[in-house]
């Protein structure tokens, strides 16, 4: 009688906590995006959000919180309830090269976070103010070589791929460029246009500028050109084996019940197998849909912490 009292207390517990997870969601999520308006991640984020919330029944509302490689809003995230309304909007960065550049963090994001589904990858674009006298990239290699004092370049900030790109740019072209960080790759395009800063890696979103004739596109960061300019050399063409890519995904608290994830999951996935969706990504740059199983998203996780911090070491990067 007794294992018959607590099986039944167990399934009926079982029950509920199924019946409750069957009604995700009663009320609007809020989805935090790493960088400021304006960059790649948050063009994204707002393409899906509204699908999602047409999807869900609930609104689904997209908020900013730049700073720090994405630590500010990680760590937000990372505390919050784990009950799946309060989603991170999240790059490669912060998880794959932060954990090696930064000495303190404030949490864990491979431990404190857990990954629901990939969105986008992309690569990133070298460019210049027009202003600058370079026209290509091999003027650029030229120009760097002989200027003094070494001009400066804007990036997404400190830690990013945007930071390690050219740091690695660096070492093997055997140039010297002063870094400036910004809160993200938006300012720092911005920046970059405004003449504040002569050179920039920025994420594809700054396309657009590099159309308007506001940027000079120099090199792009991937492993073959961008269609989006197919005039514009990529980077390894000069130095073999030089690759950077990055990609996008969401994540939520530790703790988050599986059903939840999965739920959250299978609605992604669904908005970034439609047509406009990737139409609308292509529009703002190099951006692709990427569709992952969970076990394949946690791989990617694991292969690029590994990449990243053999380049952190061998480049020398940190942030104390």
């Amino acid at each position: 009688m007794r294992l018959f009292l607590t099986l039944a207390g167990v399934i009926s517990t079982l029950s509920l906590y199924g019946a409750a997870h069957a009604e995700f969601p009663e009320r609007p999520i809020r989805v935090i995006v790493v960088i400021a308006p304006g960059g790649g991640p948050d063009i994204t984020a707002r393409v899906l959000a509204p699908i999602l919330a047409e999807r869900l029944g609930k609104p689904v509302v997209v908020e900013n919180k730049p700073g720090s490689n994405g630590n500010i809003a990680g760590e937000y995230v990372a505390r919050s309830a784990p009950d799946g309304y309060t989603l991170l909007y999240g790059h490669d960065s912060l998880f794959a090269i932060s954990p090696h550049v930064y000495a303190r963090m404030g949490f864990d994001p491979l431990k404190d976070l857990v990954p629901v589904a990939t969105t986008t990858t992309a690569q990133l674009i070298f460019s210049a103010h027009p202003s600058v006298p370079v026209k290509d990239f091999r003027e650029f290699l030229s120009y760097a070589r002989q200027a003094n004092p070494p001009p400066n370049y804007a990036s997404a900030g400190n830690g990013t791929q945007h930071h390690l790109a050219v740091e690695m740019l660096k070492q093997r072209a055997g140039i010297n460029l002063v870094h400036i960080p910004y809160k993200s790759g938006s300012p720092a395009a911005q920046a970059a246009i405004a003449g504040e800063v002569p050179f920039v890696m920025s994420g594809s979103s700054s396309g657009p500028f590099v159309k308007a004739g506001k940027l000079r596109a120099l090199a792009v960061t991937g492993r073959k050109r961008m269609p989006l300019f197919p005039d514009v050399p990529t980077i390894g063409e000069f130095f073999p084996g030089y690759e950077i890519t990055l990609w996008l995904g969401i994540w939520a608290p530790a703790g988050t019940a599986q059903p939840v994830i999965a739920r959250l999951r299978e609605e992604i996935n669904y908005a970034l197998a439609l047509p406009d969706v990737k139409q609308r990504f292509q529009s703002v740059g190099d951006n692709e849909p990427w569709i992952t199983t969970p076990a394949e998203f946690e791989a990617v996780i694991r292969r690029d912490y590994e990449k990243y911090g053999k380049l952190v070491k061998q480049i020398g990067v940190r942030i104390d």
